[in-house]
């Protein structure tokens, strides 16, 4: 559904959404994944990228975003039980939309193989669903101190669960590809339904045990969109923030030395190590753009964040639709649109790890023309 505008918005708030979605879509379409750019891979499993920072600090937003928009609702005497209900439908919207995605075009055309048997049934859109309908809930039901107490337990469970629970073969503890709890638990109840190019056959790095520390990392956006909303000076929001945010950063990492810093696993040291980083860099944001007033810089990253989950549905089935469209290639056998384009346009004016960037760059760019013609037009989807 389409609507205008709200009048007052934190503007910082939807340029961090916007640069998050373009670095998703930036990392998600490089030229070649033979040749990938090396800050736009995921690391192979410990430790961290770039690429790495984008996905929580897009749930991290859910969060701050989440409790702007709750709390104006119920002091204003909203019926939480109708707050949570219109929850449950967008959450709904959310994962259905990413199951489409992981199906699309379901062996309807193009040549496109497709079995229920085999459908990928977790996704980044559907860990936002989960997380968002369950961080929801427990704003909905608890106290600020009462979420902070959940997000603490979630990664305290999961951390004793990873490594004081045995898995059968393994034993308890093992924190490698195969033989982990949280793959134990989704190569048994996902069973051919995760990602095929998981670091293990059977895992999925958006997985079942794996979403309670991603809720956590939601919750940490909760706490600070309350932090957000007290009545305490600026200078003093932005500075504890800025500190805090940083503290976090040190203790993910210092708890690194007994579970590492893992996005496969979404490890509680990722989890608090990422949302410090997404705490810090907000600080940057808000002190530039709402104090300040450095507006005009953002005006992309904001024209990318007013639509942003429509726009990264819209690069995801761009990329598809390029994968799956073939035409003839030099050699006379059949190639992608997609490889077509990045050989034709791009390998013959750079390197190939930079002609893999330019790709990913410009593909980005066409998203962006997409987020600017729903912007000029002042039409704002609202899943």
């Amino acid at each position: 559904m389409a609507t205008t505008e709200s009048p007052k918005r934190l503007l910082s708030l939807d340029a961090f959404r916007g640069a998050t979605i373009a670095a998703m879509i930036l990392v998600n379409d490089p030229g070649s994944w033979d040749t990938t750019y090396e800050q736009l891979k995921h690391a192979a499993w410990n430790g961290w990228t770039i690429t790495d920072m984008v996905f929580p600090f897009f749930l991290w937003i859910v969060g701050v975003a989440m409790t702007l928009s709750f709390a104006k609702r119920t002091e204003a005497g909203a019926d939480r039980g109708k707050l949570m209900l219109h929850v449950v439908r967008r959450a709904a919207i959310i994962f259905a939309l990413g199951l489409f995605i992981n199906g699309f075009p379901f062996g309807l055309a193009f040549g496109h193989e497709f079995s229920f048997s085999t459908w990928r049934i977790p996704g980044v859109l559907q860990r936002i669903a989960v997380c968002y309908l369950v961080a929801s809930a427990i704003f909905l039901s608890s106290t600020i101190r009462g979420q902070a107490i959940w997000a603490v337990t979630f990664l305290v469970v999961y951390w004793l669960a990873l490594m004081l629970i045995p898995v059968p073969g393994y034993g308890a503890g093992v924190l490698q590809p195969e033989g982990n709890l949280a793959w134990f638990i989704d190569s048994n109840l996902l069973h051919g339904h995760t990602w095929v190019w998981a670091p293990a056959p059977g895992f999925d790095p958006e997985g079942i045990l794996s979403t309670l520390p991603a809720i956590a990392t939601t919750l940490f956006g909760i706490l600070t969109g309350h932090w957000l909303r007290t009545g305490r000076p600026v200078a003093e929001k932005i500075s504890w923030m800025f500190t805090v945010g940083l503290g976090m950063v040190a203790l993910g990492w210092f708890l690194s030395i007994w579970l590492p810093i893992n996005k496969n696993l979404w490890t509680s040291s990722y989890s608090l190590f990422m949302g410090g980083w997404a705490l810090a860099g907000f600080s940057i944001c808000y002190w530039l753009i709402d104090v300040n007033g450095y507006k005009r810089w953002a005006t992309p990253f904001v024209i990318f964040g007013m639509n942003a989950i429509a726009v990264y549905v819209a690069a995801d089935f761009i990329a598809i639709l390029l994968g799956l469209i073939q035409v003839t290639g030099p050699e006379g056998t059949p190639i992608s649109l997609q490889e077509h384009i990045f050989r034709s346009v791009f390998v013959s004016i750079a390197s190939p790890n930079n002609a893999s960037l330019l790709y990913a760059f410009a593909f980005a760019l066409i998203t962006f023309l997409i987020a600017w013609a729903l912007w000029r037009k002042r039409w704002f989807v609202k899943i």
